[in-house]
């Protein structure tokens, strides 16, 4: 919420190369772009050669921004290295439903399923926007425990099967163990589907601060390994590029 300064954002290159990182990438919610600085991103560069910084940004379905946030995005797309897709709004379009914990109320006395496909709805929008290059949190809708429980799931399908045709990437991400639902995002027989699917990964800790970089990346890999994925995507002027793992 504060703009981008060359002393702000030290720190979170700092703290990424403490932790081995070779690579971070700033994706701010779209709402903040207003204190989003290339020439900072650029200084930070310079002054830090050996840690690769992409400029990004993470656009949502907000109400209330997203119009803007698109705008912005479309302005300076040849700025960004990486946008990711993500949706944060179901029907109350004042209140995130992942918000902990009011927005656990959103589920209350609703038919889960129904609430599954809504948001995979969502989200196959977000893919089809032509905006993003990436899935966040892709099954994000489960953060207050809430699990679907009719076996059909073609939402899911089809959402996936959006994804992979347009080459889209889909995070796999461990801020989910630091939030009620105790488990990384997406579920493990998600990251399955959507690799025999050919979908492409990137890894993310979607930290909140430079102290949660990376945060859980030894778990991360151990279920990458169990999925049996050897590569991840890193992004370069929304050029992806597979790094071997």
């Amino acid at each position: 919420m504060q703009p981008y300064t060359f002393a702000l954002l030290q720190p979170w290159v700092d703290s990424a190369r403490a932790k081995g990182l070779r690579e971070i990438a700033f994706t701010d919610h779209d709402r903040y772009h207003a204190g989003i600085d290339f020439d900072v991103l650029d200084e930070l560069r310079v002054q830090n050669p050996d840690i690769a910084i992409r400029a990004g940004i993470e656009l949502d379905n907000d109400p209330t921004t997203g119009a803007a946030g698109r705008a912005w995005v479309e302005k300076h797309w040849d700025r960004l290295d990486f946008v990711l897709g993500s949706v944060h709004y179901l029907t109350n379009p004042e209140q995130m439903f992942d918000s902990v914990p009011a927005g656990a109320g959103q589920f209350e006395g609703r038919d889960v399923d129904e609430i599954y496909a809504d948001y995979f709805g969502r989200v196959q929008a977000m893919a089809e926007s032509g905006l993003v290059d990436c899935l966040a949190h892709l099954d994000l809708v489960k953060i207050h425990g809430h699990r679907p429980r009719a076996a059909n799931r073609d939402y899911l399908e089809r959402t996936l099967d959006g994804i992979a045709e347009r080459k889209l990437s889909l995070e796999l991400s461990t801020a989910g163990w630091r939030k009620p639902i105790n488990e990384h995002y997406p579920t493990d027989d998600i990251i399955t589907l959507a690799f025999a699917k050919g979908i492409s990964f990137t890894t993310a800790s979607d930290a909140h601060s430079s102290a949660q970089l990376g945060e859980h990346y030894d778990r991360l890999a151990e279920r990458i390994a169990a999925a049996g994925i050897r590569q991840i995507c890193i992004y370069d002027r929304h050029r992806a590029i597979a790094s071997a793992l």
